[in-house]
């Protein structure tokens, strides 16, 4: 009993906003001239957080799912170069894929045979718990930093 309130509140944790501001709530309606700005003494732009967390949880999911998985050079392979998105469609497909990917994480928690606990026989004793609060944290940091930027070009309620 007790391991299925571990996966709900991880699942919770994941895709709520108990403390905080959901990134789907961070990054609805963002106008599209400002996807691309980078502001004053800020190094990145909307577009480059979201792809960042994009990236991110894609490694992180590929990396709990497959042994041989190898992840993107760091940093250079976690950072898009453009800060601004080919077009409006680029922009959906980002945010559908982390979306997607987050359930497919979600899955792994919830499949039969996991053991959250276990250390993977891969890597230097990861695990599924370990990584989906290792995805929640990154999201919920790189999601503040959305809304700052947003702030930041007036583009916030």
């Amino acid at each position: 009993m007790a391991e299925k309130e571990v996966i709900k509140s991880l699942e919770e944790l994941l895709t709520g906003s108990h403390a905080h501001i959901s990134f789907e709530d961070a990054v609805k309606d963002v106008p599209e001239k400002i996807r691309g700005v980078v502001p004053d003494n800020m190094p990145y732009s909307i577009w480059q957080l979201v792809e960042h967390i994009r990236i991110a949880q894609w490694d992180i999911l590929e990396f709990s799912r497959h042994p041989g998985h190898q992840s993107p050079p760091w940093p250079e392979g976690y950072w898009p170069k453009d800060p601004a998105p080919k077009d409006d469609n680029a922009w959906k497909e980002s945010i559908a894929q982390i979306k997607k990917d987050c359930a497919e994480f979600i899955k792994l928690l919830k499949r039969p045979d996991a053991d959250l606990y276990a250390p993977f026989t891969h890597g230097d004793g990861q695990h599924l718990f370990r990584e989906a609060l290792l995805i929640a944290d990154h999201t919920s940091y790189h999601t503040g930093e959305i809304v700052a930027v947003r702030r930041m070009l007036g583009a916030w309620k």
